[in-house]
C-alpha cells in the first residue's frame, strides 16, 4: 500500500481522540498489518458540552489508548487538553503548526514519516479546518536535509464530512474489506463517541458509507482519501 514496506513510518495527525479511528482506522490497522510503524498526535481533548454527548477527558485519553493498541498504532500522544489552545487551535495556528511539525511527539520531527495522514479539506468542523490547514503547512515542500518532509501526504474524512455534506473529490480508494473488522474493534474502543443509528457516528452509519465507499472500487467496503502529495 502506497509503495510503502515494513519499517517505513506513517505519521496520523487527528483532530480528537477517535478521529484515527472513525476516519481511517481500516487503512492504519491495513499498514500497521505489514509492519507499517505509524504514529499518531491528537490535538485536542476538552471537556465542553458536545452535541449529543459528553466529553470526559480522562475517559476519552483511555478510550485513545485502547483503540491505538487495537489498530496496531506504535507512539500515541493527545498534545493540548482543556486549554485555551484545546478549545480553539484555530486562534493559535503558529503553535499548531509548530506542535504538529517539530513537538516533542509525535510530530514530523520526531516520526520522520513517509507517509502523512490528516484530516482534509473541506471539514464541517472549524477545529478540523485549523488543523488540516496547519498540518499542510507542517509537511509543506522543502529540503528533506533539513527537515522531514513526508512523500505522500493525505487528507482524509470523518463521518459528519461524509454524512452531512458533500466533502469534493476524494480519488484515492483503498480497499478495506480485509481490515474493516479492527476499525470496528478500535471505534468500540471510543464508547463515549459512538452514537445511535442514524447518527453518522453510528457504528451502523460508518460502515454503510465504508460500504458505499467500496462501490466505487468493487470492494465490500473502503475508505476514500484526498491526495496532496504523492511521490511514489
Amino acid at each position: 500500500m502506497f509503495d510503502l514496506f515494513p519499517g517505513d513510518r506513517v505519521l496520523v495527525v487527528a483532530v480528537h481522540p477517535d478521529d484515527e479511528s472513525f476516519g481511517p482506522g481500516a487503512t492504519i490497522a491495513a499498514m500497521t498489518g505489514c509492519g507499517v510503524t505509524v504514529d499518531v498526535l491528537a490535538v485536542t481533548c476538552t471537556s465542553l458540552p458536545m452535541y449529543g454527548g459528553a466529553s470526559d477527558p480522562h475517559v476519552r485519553a483511555e478510550e485513545f489508548d485502547a483503540a491505538c493498541d487495537a489498530l496496531g498504532m506504535a507512539d500515541r500522544a493527545i498534545a493540548w487538553t482543556d486549554t485555551d489552545r484545546a478549545h480553539n487551535p484555530g486562534a493559535f495556528m503558529p503553535d499548531l503548526i509548530a506542535l504538529i511539525e517539530s513537538g516533542t511527539g509525535p510530530s514530523l520531527r520526531t516520526s520522520t514519516p513517509d507517509v502523512l495522514l490528516l484530516p482534509a479539506y473541506g471539514a464541517h468542523h472549524q477545529d478540523h479546518q485549523a488543523v488540516h490547514r496547519a498540518a499542510l503547512a507542517a509537511a509543506r515542500p522543502g529540503d528533506r536535509r533539513l527537515r522531514p518532509v513526508p512523500r505522500i501526504v493525505l487528507g482524509y474524512d470523518g463521518p459528519e464530512d461524509r454524512a452531512w455534506q458533500a466533502a469534493g473529490m476524494r480519488p484515492l480508494v483503498v480497499d478495506t474489506t480485509a481490515s474493516w473488522p479492527v476499525k470496528e474493534k478500535a471505534m468500540l474502543c471510543h464508547a463515549s463517541q459512538i452514537r445511535d443509528d442514524p447518527h453518522p457516528r453510528s457504528l451502523a452509519k460508518v460502515r454503510a458509507l465504508d460500504e458505499a465507499a467500496g462501490a466505487a472500487c468493487g470492494a465490500v467496503t473502503a475508505e476514500r482519501f484526498a491526495i496532496y502529495r504523492m511521490e511514489v
